[in-house]
């Protein structure tokens, strides 16, 4: 196979030509990922990763970041920014024990700059303001509870997400169970990971000669790659910001396999319209016995297609778009060993948690606790990280984290409910005043740690929210809610381009605001207003509602109306219709 091979099903050639991207250089380099960590560990003058460390890291779960709203008078004082790490644990489904719970808040109380624990929408949790000193200590104290951070950031598969917490508790428990098997199949097999941080035995000779990657290959992906396992009806993973999705199908409530989902993601980048949000397209139905085949398979077409020049260009949906479904398909299939039947009927009617109590099986409750922006820590009169661990010290069941950012106490007895909710209701992480709209609202970190972040987003949120209140009362609407999110920059990590109303960073209190998406998370929003600074957002906004409120068909939703109002285009082919 040539760099220009095409046939009849071709876009355009399976592999770029031209040379490649510094991070591949990076990479081959890397001896398996390990680089010279061990020896920046050592280098007490500056408290960050130098040269290619500072990428290669990410392999190991970590970014490293400083503390933004104190650069400038660092730098003033002639030090170098004060320099941290973001640890994002691996935690395929988002479901941790008690015991493991208390021991990372433990942790972020006594290590970390910030205190806190954030529950992430790649559901699980990220440590923020790691110092130097105490950055090998974390990984062992996570490995000491069974947590690892191993590929949940770099050029890898990170944490595989499952649909949370449906009423069919036993379904949930085989689509986690596969959730588990697909992290476990498609992850780095380098022992880099536990020699650097756990003092593992390294393998004689060097990896040179001692280790391979069967999947990911010496040069691992081009670029991030996410999958998901979701259970219809809940769509609350957003299967649609995913390279990877397997939709589970079920009879008489059991598993029988899945629909694959393949091509999903949302980051671009500003001015830049070869950049875009795209859907994943549904290639087929795939019986259980060949889950991880057709997982490694997807993996493996687009380790070897996958644009290694541009890294802008380098995710699973520009390849597809690039070759052509069909070719991807095609090529998947023969991979796999498999032809993927006929996609099994399904349908998405919603994506939220479902905040409050529920029944599930064999006479359990569960708890979804609404976590605003995922941020756990303690305020005056709101302790929230500490309710969490005090519900952990008595809760006989698990915690469930979503990737909308909320936390579930799961498996609750009935016998135990009334006084898990007394401590929920003490501790601030219970009230019965938190608006539909508030729940249905998500924003990334951004300031003061992200150093992507162009403007604000977690610290923007919650006075956006009650502004957005206002004005859904001012128009009779107070009972409704709008999806809202807010990224500080394209990124795309709060997935604001699924949303009925997606801001997007564009500079300090500017964003660009986009229109559009749907209540079950299956249509990209397109660019409505550019450049909109925080007034102007909420004119905006006010004068959108005043129309959906006025002029709308019975129960349609936000998203629905501002398209068929004609006040947005609709956005089918992302390729083709977004940026026009």
């Amino acid at each position: 196979m040539t760099d220009s091979t095409h046939n009849s099903q071709t876009n355009g050639p399976l592999i770029v030509e031209g040379k490649h991207a510094d991070n591949e250089r990076l990479k081959a380099e890397s001896n398996y990922l390990r680089g010279t960590i061990t020896e920046d560990l050592k280098d007490n003058i500056t408290g960050g990763f130098t040269a290619d460390n500072f990428q290669l890291i990410r392999t190991h779960g970590m970014y490293q970041q400083d503390d933004r709203d104190i650069r400038n008078e660092r730098a003033k004082q002639k030090l170098e920014p004060l320099h941290n790490v973001m640890l994002r644990a691996r935690m395929p489904g988002g479901i941790i024990t008690p015991t493991q719970w208390l021991a990372i808040d433990k942790f972020s109380r006594e290590k970390t700059s910030y205190g806190s624990i954030r529950i992430t929408t790649r559901q699980t949790f990220q440590f923020h303001g790691v110092l130097k000193p105490n950055i090998k200590l974390m990984h062992q104290t996570l490995n000491e509870y069974g947590i690892d951070s191993i590929a949940t950031a770099g050029d890898v598969n990170r944490n595989v997400l499952c649909t949370t917490n449906p009423v069919e508790s036993e379904l949930h428990q085989e689509a986690y169970e596969w959730a588990k098997k697909i992290s476990e199949h498609l992850l780095p097999k380098t022992r880099a990971y536990a020699e650097i941080w756990l003092d593992g035995e390294k393998i004689e000779g060097g990896t040179e000669e001692g280790e391979v990657e069967p999947i990911l290959g010496k040069n691992y992906l081009p670029r991030k790659f996410k999958t998901t396992v979701v259970i219809p009806p809940q769509n609350d993973v957003d299967v649609h910001a995913n390279d990877l999705n397997f939709v589970a199908i079920a009879e008489q409530g059991k598993l029988i396999g899945f629909n694959v989902l393949v091509g999903g993601g949302l980051a671009m980048t500003h001015g830049d319209k070869s950049t875009y949000p795209r859907k994943a397209d549904d290639f087929g139905f795939v019986e259980l016995a060949k889950t991880l085949d057709v997982a490694a398979a997807v993996v493996t077409t687009q380790r070897d297609w996958g644009n290694r020049v541009n890294r802008k260009n380098a995710k699973t949906k520009y390849t597809l778009d690039r070759v052509g479904v069909d070719t991807f398909k095609a090529e998947v299939e023969k991979r796999a060993g498999i032809t993927f039947a006929e996609s099994r009927s399904y349908e998405f009617t919603g994506r939220g948690d479902r905040i409050g109590w529920t029944e599930g099986f064999e006479g359990k409750h569960h708890l979804a606790l609404f976590i605003e922006n995922g941020r756990l820590l303690d305020k005056p009169n709101f302790p929230l990280k500490t309710g969490v661990a005090e519900i952990a010290k008595i809760h006989k069941g698990d915690f469930r984290m979503t990737a909308n950012q909320n936390l579930i106490i799961a498996g609750i007895a009935a016998e135990d409910k009334a006084e898990i909710e007394r401590i929920a209701r003490a501790h601030g992480l219970m009230a019965d005043n938190v608006s539909v709209q508030r729940k249905n609202s998500m924003a990334c970190v951004a300031f003061p740690t992200c150093p992507l972040a162009m403007a604000e987003a977690e610290r923007y949120l919650p006075g956006l929210v009650t502004d957005v209140e206002a004005i859904l009362a001012k128009h009779g609407a107070a009972d409704e809610s709008i999806i809202l999110r807010v990224t500080g920059c394209p990124n795309g990590c709060g997935r604001a381009m699924l949303a009925e109303i997606g801001l997007v960073g564009k500079g300090p209190s500017k964003y660009n605001m986009h229109l559009g998406g749907n209540i079950a998370g299956t249509r990209v929003p397109k660019m409505y207003k550019e450049n909109l600074n925080e007034e102007d957002i909420l004119q905006e906004i006010d004068s959108l509602v005043a129309k959906w409120v006025t002029e709308r068909n019975e129960k349609e939703a936000f998203g629905d109306f501002v398209i068929r109002s004609g006040i947005i285009q609709e956005v089918i082919v992302s390729k083709r219709d977004f940026h026009d």
